[in-house]
């Protein structure tokens, strides 16, 4: 009976070995070896010379290169999160009446968040282009402009069309998860609002918004981490040029890694990030969760 009692305690632990040692090699192991890294005199050819104190975060802190990019970073999170989180919220709002011909607008929808971001990246570099991108042709065409416009005139403009890329292909993912939550919503809340003569605004604060706080918390958890460590679109449109102004974290760290041989200095960039990242995910969560308690209490 005994040793029943303990097979039973055991076996769920066992079950979870498994996953336990995956999430070990493909998390912490990697994780580990990144801030070993950090702290490591590196050779070009990426020979570990032994342990160099904290000289590859003294290097990055004196970069104006560094500074720029770390803002980069902050700007492109909170616009591609907070803009895609706003549309996504709004089209998940529309797809959620019934109206002629919505699973087609739905499927239409998922396609930017479906298709390769690498190709997505290519098709909107081709869109701006100065000299022969589609988005001059038509606009010529339709007698709107005489002369083709250079749509990035300079590392900002560049920057903010790489915004607007993030948004684009991030939207969906967000549309999809506040629909999801939508769908949940038992309709009786809303017949007993209706019966109260409460108006569209009441109802959005007072019902939709709360129980949609978990699809929201997730779909922002996640947003942040993905759009944070988002390399395709940037490196695609930029490779961080002009003057390595257009850079997040992600292209900084890889272009210092894999074309300057500052491996060091590369993974001290990612501690930093990993750090901003948890920090940020955590702050976030906590805050989420505080205020589910409240709303409970």
């Amino acid at each position: 009976m005994k040793k029943h009692a303990i097979q039973k305690k055991v076996e769920p632990y066992l079950w979870m070995l498994p996953s336990l040692i995956l999430m070990t090699v493909m998390i912490a192991v990697p994780i580990v070896t990144v801030f070993q890294l950090s702290l490591s005199e590196i050779s070009r050819a990426g020979v570990i010379k032994g342990y160099n104190d904290f000289k590859n975060f003294k290097m990055i802190f004196a970069s104006p290169t560094f500074w720029h990019t770390l803002q980069n970073t902050l700007v492109w999170t909170v616009a591609v999160v907070g803009f895609s989180t706003l549309i996504g919220f709004v089209i998940a709002m529309v797809l959620n009446q019934e109206f002629v011909g919505r699973k087609l607008v739905r499927a239409v929808v998922v396609f930017p968040w479906a298709t390769s971001l690498i190709i997505q990246s290519v098709i909107w570099k081709y869109i701006i282009n100065a000299d022969y991108g589609s988005l001059n042709v038509i606009l010529s065409k339709l007698g709107l402009i005489k002369t083709y416009i250079n749509w990035t005139p300079d590392a900002n403009a560049y920057f903010a069309w790489e915004c607007w890329i993030g948004i684009f292909v991030t939207f969906p993912f967000v549309t999809f998860c506040v629909l999801s939550g939508l769908q949940s919503i038992d309709s009786t809340f809303y017949e007993a609002a209706d019966i109260d003569g409460a108006g569209f605004w009441q109802k959005l604060r007072m019902i939709t918004l709360p129980l949609l706080k978990p699809s929201l918390t997730v779909s922002t958890v996640l947003n942040i981490i993905y759009v944070f460590n988002s390399f395709p679109i940037i490196w695609t449109i930029t490779k961080g040029d002009p003057a390595d102004r257009t850079h997040t974290l992600a292209t900084y760290l890889y272009k210092l890694s894999f074309y300057n041989g500052k491996s060091g200095q590369a993974a001290a960039v990612s501690v930093v990030g990993f750090a901003i990242l948890c920090v940020c995910a955590s702050v976030y969560m906590i805050l989420s969760l505080r205020a589910e308690k409240e709303d409970q209490l």
